[in-house]
C-alpha cells in the first residue's frame, strides 16, 4: 500500500441542495454540528471536504465501512481513527489541511505525516513590509534572508508562504500546536522555483541548528497561488530497517485533484436527512469582507 495524495477544490464547489444534505450526512453529528456553526460558507466546505477526504481515505485504503469509521481528536485537535484496526494497518497514517482554495490529505501506511496548505495572498490590510515585521520571530535570520532576496514583494510574499507551509506541516506530523518556538526550526529550501504540479523533495530542515536527515518534506505548487508541503519522519519505535524515509516510497506520489463525486463515492450515511443543515449554509455569506482593495 503506497502513500496518497488528495486535493479538493473546495472554494470553487458551488455545492447544489441534494450535494450538501448528502455530505453532512456522510460525516459525524458532532462534526456536522461543528461545521454548522463555522460563520463563513468557505470555511464550511472545506472543514466538509476534509472529513470528507479522511472518510474517504479511510474506508477506499483500510476496508473499512464508511459508516463504522469512528474518528476522534487529540487533546491538540488533531484528528485520527479511534476504531481498532488489523495490525498490518497499525502504523497508518493520514493528516488533512485546508487554506484559501484547497482542501488536501497525505496518508503513509508507515511514516508519520503532516501535511499544510498555503495560499499566497495579501495581508489585508497591512502593508507587506510591516506583515513581515511583525512575523519577524516566526523565521530565523536565514530563512528571512532567503525571502527578502526575491526580487519583488509579491515573490517575497510567495516564499514566506512556502516557508510557513514547511514549518506547520513539520509540526502537525510531531502533534505540536501553539507555544512550539518556530526559531527551532529552519528550512533551507531548494530549488527556489517550483513548478506546478511537479513534486520536490530537496529542502532540508535543521532542528536547533542541526540538520535532520530522518525527515524528508515534499513539495508541491497546486497552481501559481497555492503551495502544499508534505513532513514524511519515521514512527518512533518502528524499527531501524525503516530508517531511510526516502526507501519506503521512492516514488512519492503526486497530487490527485478530486472532484465531488469522487468525495463520496465510497459513503454510506451515517445520519438521517436534516434540511435545516442547507438553511443554514444558504444563510452564510461566503467569505469576510475584505478590509483592502489591493489585488496582485
Amino acid at each position: 500500500m503506497g502513500g496518497v495524495r488528495w486535493a479538493f477544490p473546495c472554494a470553487s464547489w458551488r455545492p447544489r441542495r441534494e450535494e450538501w444534505l448528502l455530505a453532512a450526512r456522510l460525516v459525524q453529528p458532532e462534526e456536522k454540528e461543528r461545521i454548522g456553526r463555522l460563520v463563513f460558507a468557505r470555511d464550511a466546505k472545506a472543514a466538509l471536504a476534509g472529513r470528507l477526504l479522511m472518510r474517504k481515505l479511510i474506508a477506499e485504503k483500510l476496508c473499512i465501512p464508511w459508516n463504522e469509521i469512528h474518528l476522534q481528536r487529540t487533546s491538540k485537535g488533531k484528528p485520527f481513527l479511534a476504531n481498532a484496526i488489523l495490525s498490518a494497518y497499525s502504523n497508518y497514517n493520514f493528516n488533512v489541511s485546508h487554506q484559501g482554495d484547497y482542501a488536501v490529505l497525505a496518508a503513509e501506511p508507515e511514516l508519520q505525516v503532516g501535511i499544510d496548505v498555503m495560499k499566497t495572498s495579501l495581508p489585508g490590510s497591512s502593508s507587506i513590509p510591516n506583515f513581515f515585521h511583525i512575523m519577524k520571530r516566526q523565521f530565523t535570520e536565514t530563512e528571512w534572508g532567503v525571502i527578502k532576496s526575491m526580487n519583488n514583494e509579491w515573490m517575497q510574499l510567495d516564499m514566506f508562504h512556502r516557508h510557513w507551509a514547511l514549518k506547520e506541516s513539520f509540526l502537525k506530523a510531531i502533534g505540536v500546536g501553539i507555544g512550539f518556538n518556530l526559531q527551532r526550526i529552519e528550512f533551507n529550501v531548494s530549488p527556489l522555483q517550483l513548478e506546478i504540479g511537479k513534486v520536490y523533495k530537496e529542502t532540508q530542515m535543521l532542528l536547533d541548528g542541526d540538520k535532520e536527515e530522518e525527515w524528508t518534506f515534499e513539495e508541491t505548487r497546486l497552481d501559481d497561488y497555492h503551495h502544499v508541503a508534505v513532513a514524511l519522519g519515521k514512527q518512533e519505535g518502528y524499527g531501524q530497517q525503516h530508517s531511510d524515509v526516502c526507501s519506503t516510497e521512492p516514488n512519492q506520489p503526486q497530487f490527485t485533484l478530486l472532484t465531488f463525486e469522487d468525495l463520496v463515492a465510497s459513503g454510506i450515511p451515517i445520519a438521517p436527512e436534516d434540511s435545516a443543515c442547507w438553511d443554514n449554509f444558504c444563510s452564510k455569506q461566503e467569505t469576510p469582507v475584505k478590509q483592502s482593495s489591493h489585488s496582485r
